[in-house]
């Protein structure tokens, strides 16, 4: 990095044609929440962004010689996106073939995660999934550990080295699970604090009280998530809720004096902000309701939700404007099927259509970007491109295969050309990715090695 003759640092700049939001185009006019700048540049220095707008207003206020990137018409410069529900312990199975939700736990999820008992095995895993986070431009993540301790202490020590803004946890389970995998409330409780203490707030790693979902917790365990959360608000918690409708009447059956099964999380303190309820296909109006009034969100994840068979999720319902629901984006690996946040978008498109409503492609970029970061109550760190947000990016190569060079031919303005990344891209498409202003990874660079 440069310094100026006042030894202050001098920022790195990246500059090509940006998009950003300044709101959110569900509640607001398309032409007030977005900003997309042809030719932009932003600037940034200790990871965080200074300056951002039109390269002829920004290059002039920029020292003499700092370096600027230049990525060219051909790419797309987006805040990162954020991925606000998936299992880095199922990275191993991901596309592991059949079953719906409950008989795919017991088959295949609970027995892989066994295996991240030896923290050994957990850092291998991290590690690959952490360097697919890069190569897809996710730079945010919410992400459920197991029931082991050193699978977080191994997740969380390997994304800070990347200093990767993160959220995760242990996975709370005291039944209705293989005797390998559980704990007891007493157990639960005094891991996931001394988690807390070591992790949460150190660097840019967050915590995640972690139930699995309401089938696999007793009252007791439930009880005890609550208590967490009311001693540490700050922390998030996750879980999952009407996945499946087999799901739905097993909760009905194991907790018959609760209302739903919302209320089921509820009546333990487990509705309130920064809660964030994975999947969310079969709640009633009145948990909708409830998930606005409480500050809770949900989280979208269309291709696991396909994969699986639950169904798929209404997020103009979900989202309607008499009481919005944060709403969040999730791959949900590994029953979701692709870690690219592209084809999770498409994946929400399609589950749209069969909800009878459109998603904008603008709207849809919203989501995966400043939508997930206001679900998850970081809107004022990450989500955007603008002078104090951390500078995490992605830098989209809108020409990354020949049929999409070909097709990009066509497209009339930016709306239909992010409708073309999102229909037909994946992770070839992602040039570039800052994790907080440092180069993580590079397609130009793996190219030019791929070609010594």
């Amino acid at each position: 990095m440069i310094k100026d003759n006042c030894n202050n640092e001098v920022q790195t700049a990246i500059r090509g044609p940006v998009i950003t939001f300044t709101d959110d185009p569900f509640k607001r006019n398309l032409d007030d929440a977005m900003v997309y700048e042809p030719d932009g540049i932003i600037a940034f220095a200790n990871g965080i962004i200074t300056h951002f707008g039109p390269a002829g207003v920004i290059a002039p206020q920029l020292p003499p010689g700092v370096k600027i990137t230049h990525y060219g018409s051909d790419s797309l410069i987006s805040a990162g996106f954020i991925d606000s529900h998936v299992h880095y312990a199922q990275t191993p199975m991901i596309g592991a073939f059949g079953e719906q939700l409950l008989d795919w736990l017991n088959k295949y999820t609970f027995p892989m995660e066994r295996k991240f008992s030896d923290k050994d095995f957990a850092r291998s895993v991290a590690k690959v999934f952490l360097q697919e986070r890069l190569k897809h431009g996710i730079t945010t993540s919410c992400v459920f550990g197991t029931v082991f301790p050193q699978s977080v202490d191994a997740l969380f020590e390997e994304a800070d080295k990347l200093n990767m803004r993160i959220a995760g946890g242990k996975v709370m389970m005291d039944r209705n699970a293989p005797d390998y995998l559980l704990d007891t409330p007493e157990t639960s409780y005094d891991e996931t604090k001394a988690l807390i203490e070591k992790w949460h707030g150190y660097h840019r790693i967050m915590y995640a009280i972690t139930p699995r979902f309401a089938p696999t917790s007793t009252a007791e365990q439930l009880s005890v998530a609550g208590a967490l959360f009311a001693e540490y608000p700050q922390c998030y918690m996750q879980t999952h809720i009407a996945e499946n409708l087999n799901e739905v009447e097993w909760v009905k059956a194991l907790f018959p004096e609760r209302e739903g099964y919302l209320d089921v999380y509820d009546h333990y303190g487990l509705c309130r902000p920064r809660a964030l309820f994975g999947h969310g296909i079969h709640l009633t109006e009145n948990e909708l309701a409830r998930l606005h009034s409480s500050g809770s969100a949900i989280t979208h994840c269309p291709t696991s939700n396909f994969f699986l068979g639950s169904g798929y999720f209404n997020a103009s319902r979900a989202m309607q404007k008499n009481r919005p629901v944060r709403t969040g984006l999730g791959t949900d690996i590994g029953a979701g099927t692709s870690f690219s946040m592209l084809t999770t978008l498409s994946e929400a498109y399609k589950a749209a259509q069969l909800n009878q409503s459109a998603l904008h492609p603008a709207q849809a970029w919203y989501l995966a970007t400043r939508g997930t970061a206001h679900a998850m109550y970081i809107d004022d760190k990450v989500g955007s491109i603008a002078p104090g947000m951390e500078a995490d990016i992605v830098v989209i190569d809108m020409k990354s295969t020949p049929m999409i060079d070909y097709r990009m031919q066509f497209v009339q303005d930016i709306n239909e050309a992010l409708f073309v990344q999102i229909t037909l891209g994946d992770d070839r498409a992602i040039r570039a990715t800052y994790i907080a202003g440092e180069l993580r990874y590079s397609k130009d660079a793996i190219m030019e090695g791929e070609h010594k």
